[in-house]
């Protein structure tokens, strides 16, 4: 039995699609349990969108979710020759033909489809042609078969069936010569060796597609698993244009590659009743057996309360390492507040969903100077500049600033003032933090130095 290999194919021409990462996650976590071999294949046959970037967003966008491929990436473009081989050779053996047919014939052929509300099929015209036009470059179209059946037997969906009627001869060379998707995929499936392909239920058309040009070819079939697209919250199909659709907009806000890799596999993918999981776990259980059948929904609340539980339960070391990384590719370097930043991550952490959170958590640890939101200024009313008169004078007596000595002041006011631990906490965050919701009060004098509490208790009393 010849040994398990998988692939993710991308074309990189354009950010890389959550639904595209889960794809690679399912494949790369099926050939791990299988002890096979996961590759990664950039298709980029597609000249004019295909970007260099995009290639480099893709192979860096797995690396920081935790994917590596076993190999060096295969890149399609490389390989057009033998794809083109190919062609030629279901051509001279009577499964493919020249098709001379003009564009201008296939759009008014598009049209009256439309116009009957019918899904638009070729209509086979060149398919059996004797007299061949001059001065026209034909397209190669693959001969599909038109009678019966083709079944897929997916470990997925089950079993498929669809009239060969409905397949078109779709094009295997265009008219400059050029492969396209069904004939390079077909032929990189077959050379590259793979022998599972899981992939999104939207390309079951092409499955079949390409299942024939294996046959026509002899080759041994690959095994295939159509998982079921991510709809959004609304069901609609998930697409680019909408927010949180690529993985980049999960990484501006914060999300740990460990959660969202969580997050993937449990979108429609389940082992018991097990919530989290580990990569070692997520490897040893994993089954193909275990997708459903019925579209996932994006749910953005399970996904930040599942980086919350990472957050608060991650070493901090690695946490703060995460932190410095999200802050230098999203946010504002702090080079001289790292140290206290790192001090402070045990309680900075407690009230963050993500790493933006405990971004905006540290902004008065980073800022020199804060802002007071009008809002904010309002609740600063006589009585509460009175207690932060009364504890800037009692703070500036302390030897030992700590939090036994901080809470005898604040009971101390609480009492003085017949008022209640709100009454002398909201005055004092607002004048430290510059808001009203913040961490512990405690949390935030200890954590500021000396100097910074008074400058700012002075600049509001």
């Amino acid at each position: 039995m010849s040994k398990v290999a998988t692939r993710f194919a991308p074309s990189p021409t354009g950010p890389l699609h959550i639904g595209g990462i889960r794809t690679a996650l399912f494949n790369w976590l099926f050939s791990k349990n299988q002890n096979g071999i996961f590759h990664l294949r950039i298709e980029d046959t597609d000249k004019e969108r295909s970007k260099e970037e995009y290639k480099q967003q893709i192979i860096q966008s797995l690396q920081w979710i935790g994917i590596k491929p076993d190999k060096e990436e295969y890149i399609q473009s490389t390989k057009v020759g033998k794809h083109i081989e190919i062609a030629k050779k279901l051509l001279e053996k009577g499964f493919a033909y020249k098709c001379y047919c003009t564009e201008k014939e296939i759009e008014e052929e598009k049209t009256r489809a439309k116009q009957k509300k019918l899904p638009y099929i070729y209509n086979r015209k060149c398919r059996d042609l004797k007299d061949t036009p001059k001065n026209i470059d034909p397209v190669i179209r693959f001969k599909s078969k038109i009678e019966g059946n083709s079944i897929l037997n997916d470990l997925v969906q089950g079993k498929v069936n669809i009239e060969n009627s409905n397949i078109e001869d779709f094009i295997i060379l265009r008219k400059d010569g050029t492969p396209t998707y069904n004939l390079s995929a077909a032929v990189d499936d077959k050379d590259m060796e793979i022998t599972h392909i899981i992939r999104g239920d939207d390309h079951k058309m092409n499955t079949f597609k390409q299942m024939q040009i294996f046959e026509r070819m002899n080759w041994k079939l690959p095994t295939y698993a159509h998982i079921p697209l991510i709809h959004t919250s609304e069901g609609k199909k998930l697409s680019k244009r909408d927010k949180a659709s690529t993985l980049d907009d999960y990484k501006k806000i914060g999300i740990m590659p460990d959660a969202l890799r969580n997050y993937l596999l449990r979108l429609g993918w389940s082992f018991q009743d097990k919530e989290i999981f580990t990569l070692e776990e997520s490897i040893k259980h994993f089954n193909i057996e275990g997708i459903g059948k019925s579209p996932s929904k994006l749910d953005m609340s399970r996904i930040l309360s599942m980086n919350e539980h990472y957050i608060k339960n991650m070493n901090e070391n690695d946490l703060f390492d995460h932190l410095i990384k999200y802050f230098e590719s999203y946010k504002d370097k702090i080079d001289n507040k790292e140290k206290k930043i790192k001090k402070c991550i045990s309680f900075l952490k407690n009230k963050a969903k993500t790493l933006e959170d405990i971004y905006n958590n540290a902004q008065y640890i980073i800022k020199d100077k804060i802002q007071i939101s009008t809002e904010d200024i309002k609740l600063l009313d006589n009585l509460s500049k009175t207690i932060l008169k009364d504890f800037l004078k009692e703070f500036e007596k302390l030897s030992n600033i700590n939090k036994e000595n901080l809470e005898k002041i604040i009971n101390d006011l609480i009492k003085n003032n017949k008022t209640n631990f709100k009454g002398v906490g909201q005055p004092l965050r607002i004048a430290l933090v510059g808001s009203k919701f913040g961490p512990g009060i405690y949390d935030i004098i200890l954590s500021l130095d000396e100097n910074e509490v008074i400058e700012r208790l002075k600049a509001v009393s």
